[in-house]
């Protein structure tokens, strides 16, 4: 009989984190605790736990007497850190609340060191990265070049994993997320952004000449890799890049888009961003491949899945 797992998943109403949680409460022995505190969460993305193994409490984490008492009432095995401020637009308008989630790295890491958490799991980002100075990303031997607020938090608490377990022995093992979409994902991200407006015919709007490229992820293959490399001794104590390696530019996202949707919708052109839009994206996702038991999902298949679904995009 498996051992039971007292799992901790901080930002777990949030898109991917719901996601997460989602295929973590499918294994019975897994008992499920979600913080969040709702400023850009929903409590109606979370799934219905069949086993009675979910449990939900509005909480921030940046608090340190709300997240004390989370972890004094339940003792953790794993951590899931996956609370931040995130979108490229709220993030750059507000830059001091996106330092705050440093205070969050730190509360959780020091109760999870106190607490005899196994191993805390921290959602980085592509981000890191900055305007990369290598293709493909790898994640040991491309410098990070972390400019934004948002990056240099998501860097400051890679640092602060390491240092834990330099220090203390705390495990850890952490996810750089490249663009991940999928169904319940808010409407202020690119695929969902663009859906939105093609489903109601409306513009669709790219920053410059739309010749920046990304890599789009589908949530199913994020959950499933960061799953796995979770609970796995190979994977402790590792940085892994969680993404697609196919490069998309977001002029052909939105003509693919129309097209999926058969939309009347016109594509208009806005001057570029002044910062926070890279040029390029695209990972080393040997290390995730690794972790996957199929073929990474193509982002027309994608695209399908959530047009069966467009509650939350709508």
């Amino acid at each position: 009989m498996k051992n039971k797992n007292n799992i901790l998943v901080t930002g777990g109403a949030g898109f991917v984190g719901s996601s997460l949680v989602e295929g973590l409460i499918n294994d019975e022995n897994n008992f499920v605790v979600v913080v969040d505190n709702l400023q850009t969460g929903s409590k109606e993305k979370l799934p219905v736990a069949q086993h009675g193994n979910l449990k939900f409490i509005q909480c921030d984490v940046n608090k340190e007497d709300e997240i004390t008492s989370v972890f004094h009432t339940f003792s953790f095995d794993y951590v899931f850190h996956y609370a931040a401020l995130v979108g490229v637009k709220r993030t750059l308008d507000n830059p001091v609340k996106v330092l705050n989630d440093i205070t969050g790295i730190k509360n959780v890491l020091n109760l999870s060191k106190n607490t005899g958490v196994k191993r805390v799991i921290y959602a980085s980002s592509s981000e890191v990265y900055g305007e990369p100075v290598e293709y493909p990303q790898n994640e040991e031997t491309t410098p990070l070049n972390s400019r934004l607020p948002y990056a240099i938090v998501k860097n400051v608490g890679e640092a602060f994993l390491k240092s834990y377990k330099q220090e203390y022995g705390l495990d850890y093992t952490i996810f750089r997320f490249f663009n991940t979409y999928g169904p319940k994902q808010s409407k202020d991200f690119v695929i969902s952004k663009f859906l939105n407006a093609a489903l109601n015919n409306e513009p669709i709007t790219v920053y410059g000449k739309g010749d920046q490229t990304r890599t789009f992820c589908f949530v199913k293959n994020n959950v499933e890799a960061c799953i796995n490399a979770a609970f796995d001794e190979n994977y402790v104590n590792q940085t892994i890049n969680i993404g697609n390696n196919i490069e998309t530019t977001i002029l052909d996202l939105a003509t693919t888009i129309i097209s999926l949707t058969d939309s009347k919708s016109e594509i208009q052109h806005l001057p570029a961003l002044e910062e926070g839009d890279m040029t390029r994206r695209h990972p080393d996702i040997t290390k995730m491949k690794t972790l996957l038991k199929e073929d990474l999902i193509s982002l027309e298949d994608g695209i399908k899945e959530i047009l069966k679904d467009t509650s939350f995009i709508l």
